[in-house]
Formats: structure tokens, C-alpha cells, sequence
């Protein structure tokens, strides 16, 4: 890493700390003014620089970066919004807030950006299943959420950057179609495998640690 790399990533990490100590003296966020466009934009951006320095192995930039955008105002503001216009809204945890209203989601904002920030419990549930068994649950409270939502646009850079080109589970853009089609391509070359292995993990969530 050349010297006029290392100053502009100090730059970045002092910009990041002065931005987020002023985050966490924001007495009021008015979510209906909030430029989403402008938002998605600087993430995006973060986020492309992240993969780059993925692509070249430069492992202090890469957590430089990630420590920019989660304290970025602009990742603060889409965390609380993808946890709150999700299909989970509407179930809240043991604290039993839901985020429904703005100011209440402009408070979630301000919130990210604290220090003090403490892990709440699950709330456990029981789902039914088919079999006639229960499928237990643990659902976090909306802030664990949106915490969860915030790492999430750090982490899912290098997901993307460094998985298997041929995974499609729980990946952006992907879809079942896309397999099937891989699988088709594989599979019509005359020498193709000659087997398919399907395996599942019985219970594997209800019991992992």
C-alpha cells in the first residue's frame, strides 16, 4: 500500500469517526425528507469500492471501508428502512416495538448510531409444520434488526465477491431458475457426471448452535 493510499484511507477513517460521533448527537431525523436516491447512491458506491479491494487483496482497506459504511448516515437510514417495510414489520420482539411510525423510525436511525449498543433477547415462538411438529423461531427485536440489516450492506460485498460462482441459496439476483439452468448446461455435455447427490440436514436449524 503506497503512502497516498494510507493517507486517504486515514482521511476516510477520521471523516468516519467525526461522522459518527456527530450521528449520535442528531436530536431529530425527519424520515420523510431523507433523499433515498441519494442514500442507495453513496452505499453503492462504498460497497463498489469494498469488492475492488476485495478483487486486490487489500484486506486493511477492505475493513477500513466496512468500518466507513456502518457508520455511514446514509446505510443507517436503509438499514431501518429495509427492516421496516419487510414483510416481518409487523412482529416485534420482547420489546414489543414495531417502527411503525417516522418518527419512530427516525429515532431507530439516531439509535445505530450509539455506542452503547446492547443485544436485546430473542423473542422464541413455535411455527407448525406439516408433519404436525413445531418449528421454534427466535426473533430479534427491530433495532437488533436493523443492526443486523446495517452489517449486512458491510458484509454482503465480500459474500458476493468471494462465493462459489455456482451457489444460487440466499444470493442477490439469484433465483431457483438460474440453477435449474446451470444444472441443465452441466448436465447435456457428453461428459457430464453421471450423478446427482441431493442431501438435507434433518432438523438442522431447530438444533444448530
Amino acid at each position: 500500500m503506497t503512502t497516498t493510499q494510507r493517507t486517504g484511507i486515514r482521511r476516510e477513517l477520521e471523516a468516519a469517526l467525526k461522522g459518527a460521533a456527530g450521528a449520535s448527537l442528531r436530536s431529530s431525523v425527519d424520515w420523510r425528507s431523507i433523499n433515498w436516491k441519494q442514500a442507495n447512491r453513496n452505499v453503492r458506491r462504498l460497497q463498489r469500492r469494498i469488492v475492488q479491494a476485495q478483487q486486490q487483496n487489500k484486506k486493511r482497506k477492505v475493513r477500513a471501508l466496512q468500518f466507513i459504511l456502518t457508520r455511514s448516515y446514509s446505510a443507517h437510514c436503509l438499514a431501518v428502512r429495509r427492516v421496516t417495510e419487510n414483510s416481518g414489520r409487523r412482529t416485534a420482539g420482547v420489546d414489543g416495538q414495531k417502527l411503525d411510525t417516522p418518527q419512530q423510525k427516525a429515532q431507530a436511525v439516531v439509535n445505530l448510531s450509539t455506542e452503547d449498543y446492547q443485544v436485546q433477547p430473542l423473542k422464541r415462538v413455535f411455527i407448525p409444520k406439516r408433519n404436525g411438529k413445531l418449528r421454534p423461531l427466535g426473533i430479534p427485536t427491530m433495532h437488533d434488526r436493523a443492526h443486523q440489516a446495517l452489517h449486512l450492506l458491510a458484509l454482503d460485498p465480500i459474500a458476493e465477491t468471494t462465493a462459489d460462482p455456482n451457489s444460487y441459496g440466499f444470493r442477490k439476483g439469484r433465483s431457483v431458475a438460474d440453477a435449474i439452468e446451470q444444472c441443465c448446461n452441466v448436465l447435456s455435455r457428453s461428459d457430464s457426471a453421471q450423478w446427482i447427490l441431493e442431501g438435507d440436514i434433518q432438523s438442522c436449524f431447530d438444533h444448530a448452535c
